[in-house]
């Protein structure tokens, strides 16, 4: 598909560069308080945004304190270009409800506000000026799933679950909860696209959940050194290999107030992998639009058997097998099926079986109609449907690996119309019908902007497409001394594939002087650090670097997202391997530039970036002069089972692997200086991690130094980000510059 807007988006891509010149006035210089997330001037530093939501086909602002309609303005400047309607506020609503957390609209025919403060959700119809329903909320916490049809809420309190109905009574579910036995939450560790542990069925009349065992999973010893002597508050952590939790799925009926539980097949939970073909993995649960049926994928663990299983709602009893998945490598199911609006006897699968995630219709009886999709790029979200136009609302990289765009593609023909300008990255919004969107976009020279697309009367292409603009941020850092932004490509050893790079040089850059140049790697799956976003989706530290005088680098390798099945398990059971090989070509690029300084070029990263960046000082020890790990992965038999075991098999499995990616037995390599920093309670890479190769290195003799943030989980919180961006700058300005 080929269009001048697409073609224009691209010349972007082929200069290779943007650079991003300042004037004589941008003198200011940042501070980490004005870049950092955890800084008390970061909310002025970042671009300009509309809080908004849709009514139906209204957009509506999401601000509860005065909720109102946001009505697109003609003409005017390229500023802000909506006007407020006040419909209520919060005064309306009398003392008691002086504040509320943010306005939804779920019906889009009824002048209702769904509000809550924490202690009361209520419904506001704001032309009768009056609370027409409320219902109790103080117990929920933050876990609340409330359904707007049935208007129940499921929630989990004091580790049982509840659903608490419309008529504001609450109904127990679970009596045997606890922190073994775990009701209506996310598990296997957030894997596999999993975000909440609650599923209401289309009619709020049914409630399916989770309910997960681990009374087998070991417990890792996390402490708590703020009480009077420190205390014992132990994690369950299952590692590779070992004891992994058991998952069970429930169905509670609100009209009978009975659970049934679908009769699963449960595979091994001893770590065993003569049983590992049984499913113990549950995931991306999906709803019949009749509310009959439930839709799960089930895989073994293993990771490379996945299977699309229908049960009956109401017996919880198997009924099909409707689509199975099996791979040398893995599966890795993220997305439940999607029943189209207008025929609810075929659904939407996404899959990368062809190599690139793709669409692929289904009947409900698991017959293939059609794949829906094709090409070299990767469907990045399934959006929504346009119901009038029988059309499906898809994000892609189709126009190009860093960019992300919005397409309409006919389930018929499955044509793909482009609906966005065709530059940058764009992340849509449709209203209910489909027939609008809001689209928030940046490019790496436009900070952000939003548009209202209507595409009512699209007719082919770009015919019938109207775009209107809702507001133009400014430019935030126009009073700052901005680096230099660059974005290219290198190719892999074998010269076959491109990885994108960034580079952020200092405001004053001098290609004639030599800089000291910080390489930032993540390279784990599941991310990308390169996208064609604002300063190329530079994060700001690299601004703060580049501020004081540093040149910093950043590739993303093979193993990282969006480029395909092959490009991401190319590092199966070798993690670390062909991810080095690849950032080593990236310094092979850096040695070609004559203003970077070879004898000063240091690396940082956190978490899978935390053990690359161990990996490449100890493997290429003569190279790299400076480093800073934080939340290391020393070696993977540490870390948890369904990460773990989908990239690297199990120890037992691949104990070849497990060694050559471990550096607890490269310890003794160690040349440089190497600053190691850990979150003192880190629930995802346990300091177990660290604590070891400092072991590793006091016994070979090696001096890295290390520093804790107590009471930290695996991300620094608050002001304890700005103190730990320090502390990282630090290193380098000690050791590097």
């Amino acid at each position: 598909m080929t269009t001048t807007k697409i073609k224009r988006g691209l010349m972007l891509f082929l200069t290779a560069l943007t650079l991003m010149p300042m004037n004589a006035q941008q003198k200011k210089l940042f501070t980490l308080e004005d870049l950092n997330y955890g800084g008390t001037n970061v909310r002025n530093m970042v671009p300009k945004s509309l809080w908004l939501t849709w009514w139906g086909e209204q957009l509506m602002y999401l601000d509860a304190e005065e909720g109102g309609t946001a009505i697109p303005k003609a003409g005017g400047s390229d500023a802000e270009q909506l006007k407020r309607t006040p419909l209520f506020s919060l005064s309306d609503l009398g003392p008691e409800f002086h504040s509320a957390y943010s306005a939804e609209y779920p019906y889009p025919d009824q002048p209702l506000v769904c509000l809550t403060n924490g202690k009361q959700r209520i419904l506001y119809d704001w032309q009768q000026h009056k609370v027409v329903w409320q219902q109790q909320c103080a117990d929920e916490g933050f876990n609340g799933d409330w359904n707007a049809q049935s208007r129940a809420v499921a929630y989990v309190n004091g580790n049982q679950l509840f659903v608490r109905t419309a008529d504001d009574v609450a109904h127990q579910l679970s009596h045997d909860g606890s922190r073994e036995i775990v009701y209506g939450q996310s598990v296997h560790r957030n894997e596999f696209g999993i975000e909440k542990g609650t599923f209401w069925s289309p009619d709020g009349q049914r409630l399916a959940f989770y309910r997960m065992d681990q009374s087998m999973v070991t417990d890792y010893p996390q402490v708590n050194l703020y009480t009077r002597e420190a205390t014992h508050e132990p994690d369950k952590y299952p590692m590779a290999g070992e004891s992994t939790h058991r998952v069970t799925i429930g169905i509670y009926d609100i009209a009978s107030q009975r659970t049934v539980y679908l009769q699963t097949p449960v595979g091994s939970l001893s770590g065993d992998s003569t049983d590992s073909s049984t499913p113990v993995y549950f995931t991306n649960i999906a709803w019949s639009p009749d509310a009959k049926t439930l839709y799960l994928f089930e895989l073994n663990r293993d990771q490379n058997d996945c299977r699309l299983v229908s049960y009956d709602a109401t017996t919880g009893q198997r009924l099909a097998e409707l689509y199975r998945e099996t791979s040398p490598k893995y599966v890795e199911p993220l997305h439940p099926i999607q029943f189209l609006p207008w025929d609810a006897d075929k659904f939407i699968l996404q899959s990368q079986r062809d190599g690139y995630n793709h669409l692929y219709l289904y009947q409900k009886d698991g017959h293939l109609v059609s794949q829906l999709t094709s090409g070299p790029w990767v469907v990045l979200e399934l959006l929504g449907f346009n119901t009038k136009r029988k059309s499906i609302l898809i994000t892609s990289n189709e126009a190009h690996p860093l960019q992300r765009n919005t397409y309409a593609v006919d389930v018929k023909t499955h044509r793909r119309t482009l609906l966005d300008n065709g530059i940058g990255s764009h992340y849509a919004a449709p209203s209910r019908s489909g027939q609008l969107f809001y689209d928030r976009w940046s490019a790496p020279d436009v900070p952000r902007n939003y548009d209202l697309v209507s595409i009512a009367n699209i007719r082919h292409q770009t015919s019938g497409i109207r775009h209107q603009r809702l507001l133009t941020s400014p430019d935030p850092w126009a009073d700052y001394q901005q680096p230099v932004f660059e974005s290219g490509t290198i190719k892999t050893a074998d010269g076959q594939t491109d990885l994108y790079y960034r580079m952020v040089k200092p405001h004053d850059f001098d290609p004639a002087k030599r800089y000291p140049t910080v390489i930032y790697v993540y390279g784990g799956p599941h991310a990308h650090n390169v996208e064609a976003s604002w300063h190329w989706m530079s994060r700001s530290w690299e601004t703060y670097m580049a501020q004081k005088g540093y040149i910093v680098f950043i590739l993303d390798n093979r193993g990282s997202e969006n480029r395909g099945r092959d490009f991401e398990q190319a590092t199966f059971r070798q993690l670390g391997q062909v991810e080095m090989q690849d950032q080593m070509q990236g310094v092979e690029y850096l040695r070609s530039l004559p203003y970077v300084d070879m004898q000063r070029l240091g690396v940082h990263g956190w978490s899978f970036g935390g053990f690359m960046t161990i990996t490449l000082m100890l493997n290429h020890p003569d190279v790299f002069k400076v480093g800073v790990a934080g939340g290391p992965v020393i070696d993977w038999k540490w870390y948890e089972v369904m990460y773990g075991e989908r990239y690297m098999d199990t120890p037992q499995q691949n104990p070849e692997g497990y060694a050559k990616s471990s550096l607890v037995g490269k310890a003794a390599n160690l040349k440089g200086k190497l600053q190691i920093i850990t979150g003192y309670n880190d629930n995802t890479v346990v300091p177990q991690h660290c604590l070891s190769f400092l072991d590793a290195c006091i016994k070979a003799g090696t001096q890295p130094d290390f520093f804790a943030y107590p009471g930290e989980e695996h991300n620094m919180r608050g002001h304890a980000s700005v103190h730990l961006h320090e502390r990282i700058t630090q290193y380098f300005e000690d050791y590097l510059k």
